[in-house]
């Protein structure tokens, strides 16, 4: 491995078909380096993160990991160089703890190998350093949220790769483990020279346990430096669109910043910027432009019922919007809808994507019956649904139920928001119950 910074990004740019995910981004990072990734829902940190891991094409520019041009690794030299912590990955199985930690060998070993005294000693040294050396011969499951969330870090420092990439790695817990877990990365950092680079929405933590913070606005890189320097009232206001107050806590010197109030939007403005939630119902990427343009124009929107690895849940997810997922090929449970229908009560206006619909997912669209003629709802046009109706007629008969009881149709996105513009700030649509009875 050649000399010079851990991570280096430049004129980095990617796209999500016609939406500018990263713009530009010219980004150095040191070796032994602690640094958050920072900034709004859909503002690209997951994006970058999965940019650096080689799962994202890059439209135009350049990626190096500690010297090498990211494009021309294998896999196996990715995985030496760099290893990542998903946000929030849920174990299925039962494994020994042990077990699953030795995931994290599999870069280091030759195809059908087994394992080996240095990997055993790896796994012993990542289960020291994540505090759970006493329950490796325990199964995963048995381990509370937090302990399994260090389990995944411990998975990834058996990797003993150089360069450790963490997505949103405290959002599912509470107070306390936040700190224990940040304070183990820092640690690392510290004791093994390792490069962090971590996406947190928690500025205070990021202040705290970070060399540096990069925020991120709509795909740019909007400030970047040491917590005292980068983080102000101003910036969390013109990002974030938050008034705070900042304060410096006096043993330690770090800033803190206290969230008071949202800033008043400008008269003026797009009646969008702001407005919602809308809530869109989509799958197999046929939400993809509507969600682009919403966010584009700055809407609250939330999605459902998608399955799990659907391009639109992937998109939801990188936007950072709330959905609703299921399991791929499953039919929507009961659990599943009830939780869609909370979804679509509390929007203001409902968006039907022209998803193909099946006897898997026809709930899906028969959930929205309820909400016509209490809130706005609109429905994609083209295809039309004949074309994408796989129930044998039964969901042209709940469409043009929709359309009888009020839905308007629309065929562009564009012509959407200028729809959704029209019914932006009127009132909000009064919570009704999901009445099911029209659906096995």
């Amino acid at each position: 491995m050649t000399a010079g910074p851990a991570l280096r990004l430049t004129d980095v740019t990617v796209r999500y078909g016609e939406r500018i995910a990263l713009r530009d981004l010219d980004l150095s990072i040191a070796r032994g380096e602690v640094v958050a990734l920072a900034g709004p829902n859909g503002s690209g940190k997951t994006t970058l993160i999965r940019a650096v891991l080689g799962l994202l094409p890059l439209d135009r520019g350049s990626i190096e990991i500690l010297g090498e041009p990211l494009a021309s690794l294998s896999i196996r030299e990715r995985a030496r160089r760099v290893a990542w912590v998903p946000q929030g990955e849920g174990a299925r199985d039962d494994v020994r703890l042990a077990d699953y930690i030795q995931y994290g060998r599999y870069a280091h070993r030759e195809p059908w190998s087994g394992e080996l005294s240095t990997d055993r000693a790896a796994v012993a040294r990542a289960l020291s350093a994540a505090g759970l050396a006493d329950r490796a011969q325990e199964g995963i499951l048995s381990l509370s949220g937090g302990e399994r969330q260090r389990a995944t870090l411990a998975r990834a420092l058996a990797q003993e790769a150089p360069l450790l990439l963490l997505d949103e790695p405290t959002s599912h817990l509470d107070i306390g483990h936040q700190l224990d877990f940040l304070g183990r990365v820092r640690q690392l950092a510290r004791e093994s020279q390792v490069t962090v680079v971590a996406a947190l929405h928690d500025l205070n933590l990021a202040a705290r346990f970070t060399d540096r913070v990069v925020v991120l606005s709509r795909g740019r890189q909007v400030a970047d430096g040491p917590a005292p320097e980068v983080l102000s009232e101003d910036l969390l206001r013109r990002v974030w669109g938050v008034v705070a107050e900042r304060r410096i806590e006096p043993q330690t010197g770090v800033p803190y910043l206290i969230p008071r109030r949202l800033v008043e939007p400008p008269r003026g403005d797009d009646p969008l910027a702001g407005w919602g939630p809308v809530h869109v119902v989509g799958g197999g990427g046929s939400a993809g432009p509507i969600l682009r343009m919403l966010a584009d124009e700055g809407a609250r929107t939330t999605v459902g019922v998608l399955n799990l690895l659907d391009s639109d849940a992937e998109l939801a997810e990188d936007l950072g919007l709330p959905s609703v997922i299921e399991a791929p090929f499953a039919p929507l449970s009961e659990a599943v809808r009830r939780e869609n229908s909370e979804l679509l009560a509390r929007a203001r206006a409902i968006v039907v994507g022209p998803f193909p619909v099946g006897p898997s997912n026809l709930a899906n669209l028969a959930d929205v019956a309820p909400f016509v003629g209490r809130i706005p709802v609109f429905l994609a046009q083209e295809p039309p649904i004949s074309a994408r109706d796989w129930t044998g007629g039964r969901a042209t008969e709940v469409w043009n139920r929709l359309l009888a009881g009020g839905a308007t149709p629309f065929a562009t996105p564009a012509e959407l928001g200028d729809r959704l513009r029209s019914v932006a700030g009127g009132p909000i649509g009064r919570p009704v119950p999901a009445d099911r009875s029209h659906v096995e």
